[in-house]
């Protein structure tokens, strides 16, 4: 009767709370897209439109002789390769920052003129000053990104309430919009500007001088360490702004944070690889589906999945046209339209 009292009594085996296994979901799934990226990694370096045999592409890596296979491998689809990387992590991250400032899943960096200052910065050095070479592009389009989100966020915050995130989306869009306009009108004024900008406008990782990765890679890595500062504050922001005071957050230095990171980011990858699209706006939705809310892994889930669809759009873009390539800007869309139709016709769209 004791014993049967004492089976009684005792406990119930405690099952995996929900918070663990979603921290085991988390796990595996960063595992898997790491693997993902090293799958990108490997074909962006393999495949081209010329055509190598595998171990061919093994020894240009391992012990490169000097010849032009073993130059096309080792120099410029490892340089390529980089700079996916390099620009696949700023926008992402970059993407998800912006989607978590302005509390709209629709959001992406274009959204606070980063893009729109970047273009019209290259256009005026194109027209005015005679900018020829990427190499001159960078430092117009880093700082035409850096000054049109200052910019942004400055006239944002004036009036009562400050930056409010629906401030900073409606003046993005409009300033976005004006740019646009006067960079088209002065390309079409002047077809030279149009061909001298037309496959940076078009967005790609290639025909870029060595090094480019590196060149970039100050500013992306200063990027890193700000949105590392603020991913924890935006759980709470992404609360309301009355949940952040209340928890004792400085809500608008986190948003100040922010837009230093965004620019930061999405002005070297624009200044580097030119406008590409989707990016920031596709991945962060993708990655909610196995991170949840959490802001902290959502940034690291973007960081690690948006270069893989750079490598692989680059990829396609070369396969599609053999000999020929198509740049990974024009490949973006088609990959990215079809992915953000699932998600929205997906059953769990209201948690996005």
């Amino acid at each position: 009767m004791a014993q049967a009292l004492a089976k009684t009594a005792a406990p119930p085996p405690t099952a995996p709370s929900r918070s663990a296994r979603r921290r085991t979901r988390r796990f595996i799934g960063l595992g898997v897209a790491l693997g993902a990226l090293l799958v990108a990694v490997l074909l962006s370096v393999a495949i081209g439109s010329a055509l190598l045999p595998p171990d061919v592409v093994w020894q240009a890596l391992t012990a490169p002789d000097g010849s032009a296979s073993h130059a096309t491998v080792s120099g410029a689809r490892v340089d390529r390769t980089l700079l996916g990387i390099v620009v696949g992590v700023s926008l992402g991250v970059a993407g998800a920052l912006m989607q978590a400032l302005t509390r709209n899943p629709l959001a992406d960096p274009g959204v606070l003129g980063v893009n729109a200052g970047a273009g019209f910065a290259v256009t005026l050095g194109v027209a005015v000053f005679g900018v020829t070479r990427i190499e001159q592009y960078l430092p117009f389009a880093l700082v035409g990104a850096v000054v049109g989100s200052a910019f942004v966020y400055l006239a944002a915050s004036g009036g009562r309430g400050g930056p409010t995130p629906l401030r900073l989306t409606l003046v993005g869009v409009a300033f976005t919009a004006v740019l646009l306009g006067i960079s088209q009108t002065l390309a079409l004024i002047d077809t030279e500007t149009f061909d001298r900008m037309r496959f940076w406008g078009a967005g790609t990782i290639t025909d870029r001088p060595t090094g480019t990765a590196g060149d970039i890679l100050p500013f992306v890595l200063a990027g890193l360490l700000a949105a590392a500062l603020c991913a924890r504050p935006l759980n709470a922001i992404a609360l309301g702004d009355d949940a952040g005071r209340a928890v004792g957050l400085r809500v608008g230095a986190v948003r100040c944070g922010v837009v230093v990171s965004v620019a930061l980011l999405c002005g070297a990858a624009t200044a580097a690889a030119g406008p590409l699209m989707f990016v920031g706006l596709m991945v962060p939705h993708a990655v909610r589906w196995l991170t949840g809310p959490d802001w902290r892994w959502i940034l690291v889930f973007s960081a690690v999945l948006a270069p893989v669809i750079v490598l692989i759009a680059d990829v396609l873009g070369r396969l599609i046209v053999i000999p020929s390539e198509l740049q990974a800007g024009v490949m973006m869309p088609l990959i990215g339209a079809p992915v953000l139709i699932l998600l929205v016709r997906g059953s769990r769209v209201r948690e996005l």
